[in-house]
């Protein structure tokens, strides 16, 4: 219990790795790696015609699982501090006495904030059924085949950056002391609520950028790697306030690009 900092880094740290080797060798997708790794900033002349995937029970859950992991890969590096920071006052509570010993708290705090994203996880992969059902996303390089749709997922993304909502929710992210002071609960449940709480606000604060993979292939690691580096920025980097709104402005200008090209 003296070492609980360490436990919950080397914890951390494992799925996210566990994570990021299952998206590269493909999720159970039986994507090539060359598929994986195309950039372009207008994707649709690359994928040409959009060509549907048969969906099936097994192949949805694939796909849920899918999502579900890369966002894992994705954002608990971000959510680190977090946890961090709640083990660490729990761990202070029970040395003064005031909570009774919990040696999993933090892991429930984890699990209630991964469960927030797989519910997103669940309307990302509704959405990418009825994209492909509609033949605006292309079912083999997962990737939008339609301008229009890449245009309108950049401008309002980019719209949204400038926010006052995604402002707040960013706010939360960056000032997890206060969050801790104001909504803490006890109890095991208590743990579990306060992750998915928080996990809810990670989503509305980072669920634009995890839009930006419909444009670019969902499974396009290149892509994911990019995106993951802008939820740190945003959340970590001293002025990541500004990230978000430059982000903003990039996502805009490249979805009036998109309608021009």
């Amino acid at each position: 219990m003296r070492h609980d900092r360490w436990i919950v880094i080397g914890g951390t740290v494992a799925i996210t790795i566990l994570a990021w080797i299952y998206i590269l060798t493909g999720a159970e997708t039986g994507m090539s790696v060359r598929s994986m790794t195309i950039v372009s900033l207008f994707p649709h002349r690359t994928v040409g015609t959009a060509i549907s995937q048969q969906w099936t029970l097994t192949y949805g859950i694939i796909m849920l699982f899918m999502w579900w992991v890369m966002m894992i890969a994705m954002m608990t590096p971000s959510a680190t501090p977090m946890i961090l920071l709640y083990a660490r006052a729990m761990r202070h509570a029970e040395t003064n006495g005031q909570l009774t010993r919990d040696a999993a708290s933090a892991t429930r705090f984890a699990i209630g904030y991964l469960i927030a994203w797989l519910g997103f996880s669940c309307t990302a992969t509704a959405a990418q059924w009825a994209l492909e059902r509609f033949g605006l996303l292309s079912g083999i390089w997962m990737a939008s085949a339609s301008p229009g749709l890449s245009a309108a997922i950049l401008i309002v993304g980019g719209v949204y950056q400038l926010s006052p909502w995604k402002h707040r929710c960013l706010k939360h992210c960056r000032a997890p002391a206060e969050f801790l002071s104001r909504r803490r609960r006890t109890g095991k449940l208590g743990a579990l609520r306060m992750g998915i709480e928080h996990g809810t606000f990670c989503v509305g604060c980072c669920w634009v950028l995890m839009a930006v993979l419909f444009i670019g292939g969902i499974m396009n690691v290149l892509w994911i790697a990019v995106l993951a580096m802008f939820v740190l920025l945003e959340k970590l980097a001293p002025h990541g306030h500004w990230v978000a709104r430059i982000t903003g402005v990039m996502l805009f200008v490249w979805g009036i690009a998109m309608i021009a090209a």
